[in-house]
């Protein structure tokens, strides 16, 4: 005899935004959040990270529209400047959201 399978409910966890909970994406998204605008060299140093790591991981970030990238050149230095889209304001308000019902679910009653 087969017994009929029940459905699992998905973790949580497993339902957060991927995209965002990458720690260097969620820095990103952190300090961009209380910025209007930030440098690669200030998210860099805010992070304490590599110019490759900054590069790679606002690009994921770009490429999910949550971060728009402004280039420019400082008579021949270039500069490049992240902000917030409204698309990745509301990716990070519910990325928020759902690791606080996550914790707060994981809490004893």
């Amino acid at each position: 005899m087969r017994m009929a399978r029940t459905p699992r409910a998905t973790p949580a966890v497993l339902l957060l935004n991927r995209t965002i909970h990458e720690p260097i994406r969620l820095g990103i998204v952190s300090a961009l959040a209380v910025n209007e605008r930030l440098s690669f060299n200030d998210l860099k140093n805010r992070l304490g990270t590599t110019d490759g790591n900054v590069s790679v991981h606002a690009r994921k970030l770009e490429d999910a529209g949550y971060v728009s990238c402004h280039k420019s050149f400082e008579g021949r230095v270039p500069h490049t400047e992240y902000r917030l889209t409204a698309a990745g304001r509301r990716a990070m308000e519910r990325y928020f959201a759902e690791m606080e019902s996550l914790i707060e679910s994981s809490r004893p009653r």
